[in-house]
């Protein structure tokens, strides 16, 4: 705005009989700096005698804007108030217009009062309601999956070769480098820390038995359980939610396609076969990362490593921990799959629903790893 221009004012005029006629002039911008407020006109609303009417005189406005619209508005306001009738006939159409809008829209809706926080008897009410809940959706969950197996089992449900096999690359042949990391640094941990406690006995050698049956029971389904539950079963639970989210799995309804068939067998189906592999593929490259510590620190040849590693192995413990990456497969995939199904409408909910599906998924390979370790030790095995 120049300095030249004018600002907003408003002179308020008694015109007989018990009139007031308001003339407004200059600029009545809200940026302007120079918007009067109502206050003169509350105080001749007060005065004696009262005026019984208000009009507006607008012809030496020359700028408007929301700031001419409020004014309008708490003077309006203020003659309702005080019981006096307003003639607008005076402003140009457009701000008559716009103050009628204004005047018409709804009032802010009041705020409920905050609703008083439950009781802990309340709290393990709905704690129970909701476990009980969650239970039965897993049940029936965990029924549909194995009724689909069985569909396929008995030919009435194919496979899409091409999404089962992108699935299966998924799964495996992708993982590949970060499993193969981490179970080398596992193997190197193992292998370091045993030769620190060994080399004190002169029995260094055991190294290799120490990582390999760690490496080959425990750690190498462990490690590859724990990565694929981050990677895959995360990505599980996304891909479902998402495409809930889009309403794709409604389109499946529609059409009579089930999304259990369609959708989680064949990531269930996928991730359980590439599991083993990769845990074989664990134990290989963590007895590797042994066999560097092995090497570097204790001076141990290829062949007096490989050999003692081989003494130390059984295929009693190789199947131990195939065994567990068929249930921690299971496990990956029905977590990942179950979230994403569980999922809400909203891209807040994707997100959840992938935490709880790594949450869910690592909390039951430990539980599953410990009963695995509690029927391991009654059977003698």
């Amino acid at each position: 705005m120049s300095s030249g221009r004018k600002r907003g004012s408003v002179e308020i005029r008694p015109t007989p009989p018990d009139q007031l006629c308001l003339v407004l002039a200059g600029d009545w911008r809200a940026g302007s700096g120079g918007v009067p407020d109502g206050g003169p006109l509350l105080q001749a609303l007060r005065g004696s005698p009262a005026p019984r009417r208000v009009c507006f005189e607008s012809s030496g406005v020359t700028e408007w804007g929301s700031g001419l619209i409020s004014y309008l508005l708490q003077c309006q306001e203020a003659c309702a108030v005080a019981g006096v009738e307003v003639d607008d006939s005076g402003l140009p159409e457009g701000i008559r217009r716009l103050v009628g809008l204004a005047r018409s829209a709804p009032p802010a809706a009041v705020r409920a009062a905050p609703a008083p926080l439950p009781t802990w008897v309340e709290r393990v009410g709905l704690g129970w309601l909701a476990m009980r809940a969650a239970v039965r959706e897993s049940v029936w969950f965990l029924g549909e999956c194995s009724l689909a197996a069985v569909r396929w089992l008995r030919g009435e449900t194919r496979l899409r070769r091409a999404d089962f096999l992108w699935l299966m690359q998924g799964c495996g042949v992708d993982a590949l480098p970060i499993v193969g990391l981490i179970a080398f640094l596992v193997g190197l941990i193992l292998a370091f820390v045993g030769a620190v406690q060994l080399m004190q006995f002169g029995a260094a050698i055991y190294v290799a038995d120490l990582v390999a049956i760690a490496v080959v029971r425990e750690m190498g389904a462990m490690m590859t359980a724990i990565i694929l539950c981050g990677r895959t079963g995360a990505a599980f639970a996304a891909q479902l939610g998402t495409m809930k989210v889009n309403q794709e799995l409604d389109a499946f309804a529609v059409f009579g396609i089930p999304a259990i068939d369609f959708l989680v067998f064949p990531r269930l189906l996928a991730l359980v076969l590439m599991f083993p592999l990769l845990t074989l593929f664990a134990d290989l490259i963590g007895i590797l990362g042994g066999f560097v510590v092995a090497m570097a620190m204790l001076d141990l040849s290829f062949l007096e490593y490989g050999r003692e590693t081989l003494l130390a192995l059984t295929m009693t413990q190789v199947n131990v921990g195939l065994a567990k990456s068929l249930v921690f497969g299971l496990i990956v995939g029905l977590s990942g799959c179950l979230r994403g199904m569980q999922c809400g409408t909203s891209a807040a909910a994707v997100g959840q629903a992938t935490t709880s599906a790594v949450v869910t998924g690592i909390t039951w390979i430990i539980v599953a790893d410990a009963v695995f370790a509690v029927a391991c030790n009654v059977l003698g095995v």
